[in-house]
């Protein structure tokens, strides 16, 4: 169900949009202000804001008329004839103008956000701090460095501008926090003791007295998780002032010729992310409602069942057309190019129909096949059911897209067109099984961490079968990372099966358009490709416990 204000998806059963923030159904709205230091004041009929003691919120900054704004009405925001303005979400006031949950008031140079009042279950909204900005507090502005560097943090710790903070639902578990690094682009998971001790963290407390309310919040473990999250932030650079502990780690530079060809080459380009929210307010929405995705559900079935029917009909032929492999090779590469496109815009509209942005995209070049690629980290700050359908959206895309090429080779005489037709379709369901191998980093492994719960699952499992093969498997070994591998290496050894009886279906054709050594060649070589990881994985834990033995 999409949002019928800006056409975002919505959470079942919500009464309000977790884009927008516009009220559902006539759903009623309990609106705070957020101030810079996180202080929380409920709106209220007839509020003024202003420097003027009088006023019901007083924010000492020069910037503030002493009667900057009023709200009134339950929520509706007015200039009261300010020096600077009032601008709500980047426009300045000229009339009043209702209040919604998500709405960034500016009063002067001081930036209050507004939202609506969250049960703690609830996930909450993002808190962006651009860098170089700067806290205001309730009623002080916080200028200035914390005073002078007395212990490794500093004598008052300051988190650093330069970060976003959410709180995800409680079903996401205890570290249901995601803080993220807006510099570096790096991750870190809190719960809620830590995420608490972080907003406390503004430079305005001392280090004893940060000590003193650790121990009032959480006990006698109080210092000591305090002490913990120091140092995790300070190693990451969160704190200002002091200067990520991290190692650098040197960069690899490849020697051989081999391993600089493969080493992949990156080229961001500037604007896909305003293309992609673009296209999804002007046609992409329509992708996301029921009617659109169950003909999807249909389109993908009948496609599957097309292109088995058209393998066993032989109606087509693998990297062949017109009866050249030449040519035929040119359309699946082209295809494949295309499809890898479609693939990521996919997962770029999926991302924006949960109102998230997407940051980088761009071109991947791994020897000479070109990748495209977009950057879903932001879907960290979703909760998990999201962040799977993100994930889901590529394959989803590549199955859609073969599915229209196989039902239109199928509804074609026998020709050219026909050719193109199936090698497309061919290269788009390449895509779609490639992206669902749950052995390689892709959007099938991403799909099984979330629904497994079960971070670094491929290297853990990876590590715990290389144990139990070379026989140093322990009792406390997990059987979740256990059907992981057993599943993986099913997964990577029938997708080497279908590639050995595709190209066994097709020998007597590949035979009239190649020399028997080009064909043999060529499949064999094929066949120890698909077979590669399933020899990578056994060949070695297994030769380790030969020796042993």
């Amino acid at each position: 169900m999409l949002c019928p204000s800006c056409r975002r998806q919505l959470e079942r059963g919500a009464s309000y949009c977790g884009s927008c923030g516009r009220p559902l159904e006539g759903a009623q709205v309990t609106l705070e202000l957020v101030l810079g230091d996180t202080t929380r004041v409920p709106v209220q009929v007839g509020m003024t804001i202003g420097r003027s003691p009088e006023s019901t919120l007083v924010i000492a900054d020069p910037t503030v008329s002493r009667m900057h704004a009023r709200i009134v009405d339950g929520g509706v925001l007015e200039d009261a004839g300010s020096s600077h303005g009032t601008f709500l979400d980047g426009q300045r006031l000229t009339s009043p103008s209702p209040l919604f949950d998500g709405a960034k008031i500016r009063l002067g140079d001081v930036d209050v956000r507004v939202e609506r009042r969250r049960t703690a279950e609830e996930a909450g909204r993002t808190v962006v701090v651009q860098v170089g900005a700067t806290l205001v507090g309730g009623a002080a502005l916080v200028n200035g460095d914390a005073a002078t560097q007395a212990t490794q943090f500093g004598l008052r710790p300051r988190v650093r501008s330069g970060y976003a903070l959410k709180r995800l639902e409680a079903s996401e578990g205890a570290r249901r926090w995601v803080l993220k690094d807006l510099e570096k682009g790096g991750f870190l998971r809190l719960d809620d003791t830590d995420a608490g001790l972080f907003e406390l963290l503004d430079g305005t407390r001392s280090l004893v007295e940060l000590v003193g309310e650790a121990e009032r919040r959480v006990g006698a473990q109080g210092p000591a998780r305090l002490a913990r999250l120091l140092s995790d932030l300070g190693e990451r650079g969160f704190l200002r002032g002091v200067q990520s502990s991290a190692p650098k780690l040197p960069i690899a530079v490849p020697t051989s010729r081999l391993a600089r060809l493969f080493k992949p080459r990156e080229k961001v380009i500037p604007g896909v992310g305003a293309f992609v929210e673009t296209l999804y307010r002007r046609a992409g929405w329509v992708l996301f409602t029921r009617p659109a995705q169950a003909f999807l559900a249909a389109l993908i079935v009948a496609g599957l069942a097309s292109f088995v029917g058209l393998i066993l009909g032989r109606y087509g032929t693998p990297f062949v057309v017109a009866s050249k492999f030449g040519v035929g090779g040119v359309v699946f590469f082209a295809g494949r190019l295309v499809v890898v496109s479609i693939h990521e815009v996919a997962h770029g509209l999926t991302m924006a129909s949960f109102g998230r942005r997407v940051e980088r995209a761009g071109l991947k070049l791994i020897a000479i096949f070109p990748y495209a690629f977009v950057d879903t980290s932001e879907a960290w700050f979703e909760p998990r059911r999201r962040r799977i359908a993100i994930s889901a959206a590529g394959p989803v895309s590549d199955f859609s897209v073969g599915a229209l090429f196989a039902l239109l080779c199928l509804l074609l005489p026998a020709g050219t067109t026909r050719d193109i037709l199936f090698n497309l379709a061919f290269a788009a369901y390449v895509g779609g099984f490639f992206n669902l191998n749950p052995f390689i980093e892709r959007d099938g492994y991403h799909i099984l961490v979330d629904v497994l719960r079960e971070p670094g699952l491929r290297r853990r499992a990876k590590e715990q079968l290389s144990r139990r093969l070379s026989g140093r498997g322990v009792s406390t070994d997990s059987p979740v990372l256990a059907r992981y591998s057993v599943f993986g290496l099913g997964w990577s050894v029938l997708a080497a099966l279908f590639a050995i009886g595709m190209s066994l279906r097709y020998e007597k054709i590949f035979l009239t358009l190649a020399p028997r050594a080009v064909v043999y060649g060529v499949m064999g070589t094929l066949w120890v490709a698909f077979f590669l990881p399933v020899i990578f994985v056994l060949g070695r834990p297994l030769w380790q416990r030969a020796r042993g033995g």
